[in-house]
């Protein structure tokens, strides 16, 4: 019992929280929700970002590979098209060229010797030497052509024609192994009116011997072996060498059209292909670099 004339002791009350305040810290609590949304969304993004960028370096790399490779391919290509070119350019061929007297010098005969058929008081020559394909930068005969001079001892027939012919065999470089080059001669052939230049060699330098495909290979028995054999790689296949002292209707110089020398149009064919294939890289090179942007 509580004692008379004191107070009871006072109980506590709760108060009641103002609305204010209740409101105040649910506005926090989503602001903070909201932040905290934020913050997850952005990271979520840079994430994302730095995954793209980090594929794009890694398609601009392979699309960087792939441009060194095909590069080289072409690069490749191209040295093993100029390694290819250069020994074929440089090719020479042991053979007969045949050649005119012009206007004081040696032109580079176009049509071979069973189709052409020179004029009274003509001068042919020929020169055994190790020569380019290309016929026209063979090597000309050495002596001159002077028709007065080279047929002033063979008189003149009637219904017959003069031609004097030159025939260089060239120098030890040009010579086959084991055989001694002859020395320069000259003749003046006196032949019928219509004969061609190879009856004119049949007449001043026998025997003549020519190969399966027509292919003139020695004059005067020079030389014993060998016909138009290339140096410095396989000998050109010209079928088996058959001894003759005339002409036969193939083109004893081995122009088979217009007075081409062995070996020619092989290289160029060869190198236009290579050349084709090297724009094709190049295409497609083109081609890889723009579908990797």
């Amino acid at each position: 019992m509580t004692p008379p004339g004191r107070d009871r002791e006072a109980r506590p009350t709760t108060a009641a929280v103002p609305a204010a305040a209740t409101g105040t810290a649910t506005a926090t609590a989503a602001t903070a929700t909201a932040t905290a949304t934020a913050t997850a969304t952005a990271t979520a993004t840079a994430v994302l970002v730095e995954d793209e960028d980090e594929a794009a370096a890694g398609r601009r790399r392979v699309a960087r590979a792939a441009l060194r490779f095909l590069a080289g391919t072409v690069a490749g290509l191209l040295i093993v098209l100029l390694l290819g070119a250069a020994p074929a350019q440089a090719a020479g061929y042991r053979y007969w060229s045949f050649w005119r007297w012009s206007d004081g010098g040696w032109v580079y005969q176009q049509q071979g010797p069973a189709v052409h058929v020179p004029a009274d008081g003509a001068v042919e020559g020929w020169r055994f030497a190790v020569s380019p394909d290309d016929g026209r930068q063979a090597t000309r005969p050495g002596p001159a052509g002077d028709f007065a001079a080279l047929c002033a001892g063979t008189p003149a027939e009637a219904g017959r024609k003069r031609v004097a012919v030159v025939l260089d065999f060239g120098g030890p470089a040009d010579a086959p192994a084991r055989e001694t080059p002859p020395e320069p001669r000259t003749a003046c052939a006196v032949v019928p009116a219509r004969a061609g230049s190879a009856e004119v060699l049949a007449v001043v330098a026998p025997p003549l011997r020519y190969d399966g495909n027509g292919l003139l290979c020695a004059i005067a028995g020079y030389p014993r072996t060998g016909c138009g054999e290339q140096l410095g790689g396989a000998a050109r296949p010209t079928g088996t060498a058959a001894p003759s002292t005339g002409a036969t209707g193939a083109d004893p110089a081995g122009a088979r059209a217009a007075g081409a020398s062995p070996g020619a149009a092989g290289p160029a064919l060869g190198v236009g292909a290579g050349l084709a294939l090297v724009l094709a890289v190049a295409v497609g090179a083109r081609w890889q670099s723009r579908r990797r942007r």
